[in-house]
């Protein structure tokens, strides 16, 4: 395979929304065309903030003391401006992002040995089969989000009383052409949300992938480096020149996971915060349904259930990929404790010891510094909007 179908497989369908909402951060283009805002990026995140958070955020304050009304409004609100937003935060990383992705391709076309590329291909696979789980999440919301929507715009097309898909406080809207304009921008922007939010979450979980793909390859070629000078296959001097370019390949990929987690670490304390409220307030329409036993269309449930579903399985895409960071990241000091290390000549062996330092601080994936992505704080995240929950059923009761 040649790179541009290496990455098409690792990124899925990822790559291709990213560069279609203009903020794929390609390191073929030239930088100051990079710089310059695309303008498939401007229109959708204009049309989110403008036609769906904004309105929302107003019907959420419109609707005070409402709790029902509130929080349905909130939900689309949040959800919404977290897609805006990590669009936003990945054009404005992109000039960063683009080295690392530079280094990616790199990592594709220069892996000859068919024991890297198998692990590459391994961890590729997991990655892909949670960004697959994502788009089966997203297609399904959107599916349902347009059925149900698109009926009641069928169903009140001659009423004299139309309704937006997110109300705005404006009586000229009601008027054709222009209800419809508005009606179909704010589909869209809907659309635009669950895309924004399903691609980029996959695109970070499969850029830490790839960092615990290369350290997995990286203790491996330590691993094979220690056993031919145990057994007198390379001399001294090629052994420390080997050490030499493995530790330097280790500060690399330590680099690696620092870009990505200084380039989306304040999003990702957005994005714990938006995944409390969001599953919060989401049962809470579900506990609503069920326990006042409302007439709602089965579409609208569907929807409902492939909501949940893509929150959750956008959260633990991070988790996932998080966990895996830290346990191989540790994991290069375990290599060289299970290495031949005690057959070396205690000079090679006390060169060991850099890698073993290095490899003391575990590589995270952090909340705005103020916890650590883990499969712990998914189940965290999930007990604390439970909390929530209650907070809200206490308060309508």
């Amino acid at each position: 395979m040649n790179v541009n179908e290496d990455l098409n497989y690792v990124f899925a369908l990822s790559r291709q929304w990213l560069w279609i909402f203009g903020v794929w951060p390609d390191p073929d283009i030239s930088l100051s065309e990079f710089r310059r805002a695309n303008i498939r990026f401007l229109i959708v995140s204009c049309t989110v903030f403008l036609y769906v958070s904004a309105p929302q955020m107003m019907n959420v304050i419109r609707a005070w003391g409402d709790v029902s009304r509130m929080v349905e409004n909130f939900a689309s609100a949040n959800f919404s401006f977290m897609g805006a937003c990590k669009l936003v935060v990945t054009w404005y990383h992109g000039e960063t992002l683009r080295p690392l992705m530079a280094s990616i391709m790199a990592d594709w076309m220069t892996s000859t040995s068919n024991w890297e590329r198998s692990t590459m291909m391994k961890i590729a696979k997991r990655g892909r089969s949670i960004s697959f789980k994502c788009c089966m999440a997203a297609v399904g919301t959107i599916i349902f989000y347009l059925s149900f929507h698109l009926l009641r715009f069928f169903k009140t097309l001659h009423q004299s009383r139309r309704y937006l898909v997110y109300r705005l406080p404006f009586e000229t809207i009601h008027k054709s052409p222009t209800y419809e304009i508005i009606y179909f921008i704010q589909l869209s922007g809907g659309t635009y949300s669950v895309l924004a939010n399903y691609s980029i979450d996959s695109f970070v979980s499969i850029l830490v992938l790839h960092v615990c793909a290369q350290l997995i390859n990286l203790r491996m070629t330590l691993n094979n480096l220690v056993n031919e000078l145990a057994t007198k296959s390379i001399s001294s001097s090629k052994f420390r020149e080997g050490l030499a370019a493995i530790i330097v390949r280790h500060e690399h990929l330590i680099r690696n996971a620092k870009t990505i987690d200084g380039c989306y670490s304040s999003m990702l304390f957005m994005q714990v915060l938006a995944t409390t409220f969001q599953m919060c307030v989401i049962t809470f329409q579900v506990f609503t349904i069920v326990t006042d036993n409302l007439k709602v269309p089965v579409v609208r449930i569907i929807f409902l259930s492939f909501y949940i579903a893509l929150v959750l399985t956008t959260m633990y895409a991070y988790c996932y990929s998080a966990e895996k960071l830290v346990s191989e990241s540790t994991k290069m000091a375990y290599g060289v404790f299970e290495c031949k290390w005690y057959d070396l000549p205690s000079k090679n062996a006390r060169d060991l010891l850099f890698i073993i330092y290095r490899s003391t601080l575990p590589l995270r994936l952090t909340a705005g510094k103020f916890g650590t992505f883990s499969i712990e704080l998914f189940g965290k995240t999930l007990k604390t909007s439970m909390g929530y929950l209650s907070v809200l059923l206490t308060i309508r009761d």
